[in-house]
Formats: C-alpha cells, sequence, structure tokens
C-alpha cells in the first residue's frame, strides 16, 4: 500500500480531482511551492531545536589575533592612582 491507508486507486482519483480543479499548468507551479514550503518549515524546525539544545562542551573561541595588551596603568609619582581634579590643575598649569 502507498500512503497510509490510500491505496493506488484512491491516490489515482484525488490526482484527476485536482487536475481538475487547477489545470495541468499550475500543477507543477503549485508542486514547487508546496515543496519549497516544506523544505522551508523544516529548516525553521531544525533551527530552533539548535537553539534549544546545550550543547555538551562550552563553544570555544578561534582567535586569529592576540589579544591587546592592557594599556599602562595611570598614576602618578608616588604611586598613587591619578584623580580627575589633578589631570584638571596639570591642564590649567600648561595654558599658562
Amino acid at each position: 500500500m502507498g500512503f497510509g491507508s490510500f491505496g493506488m486507486g484512491e491516490m489515482v482519483f484525488i490526482f484527476l480531482i485536482v487536475l481538475l480543479l487547477f489545470g495541468a499548468k499550475r500543477l507543477p507551479e503549485i508542486g514547487s511551492s508546496l515543496g519549497k514550503g516544506i523544505r522551508e518549515f523544516k529548516s525553521s524546525v531544525k533551527d530552533i531545536q539548535s537553539e534549544l539544545s546545550i550543547p555538551d562542551e562550552p563553544r570555544k573561541i578561534h582567535r586569529t589575533n592576540d589579544p591587546p595588551e592592557e594599556p599602562a596603568s595611570e598614576e602618578s609619582g608616588d604611586g598613587e592612582p591619578r584623580k580627575l581634579s589633578d589631570g584638571v590643575a596639570s591642564g590649567a598649569d600648561d595654558q599658562r
């Protein structure tokens, strides 16, 4: 048997009804659009399943370049970090 409880006679009968309703010129167009819809549906189901599944291993990041180096710390001469007011005062002295 073919599809479920449909036999060959039932399948031919259904095909003839569809042929009469839509015509011979439209059948390939209907078939291709139906196929595209099924493929798109399967693709979206796979995407959703891959988003919902939790990977067993953490994802590894492939680095093509070395990470950037940390900038030199901005400390004053006595080992204390500079304050914003220190930068403003020194900027005012430079303008005079």
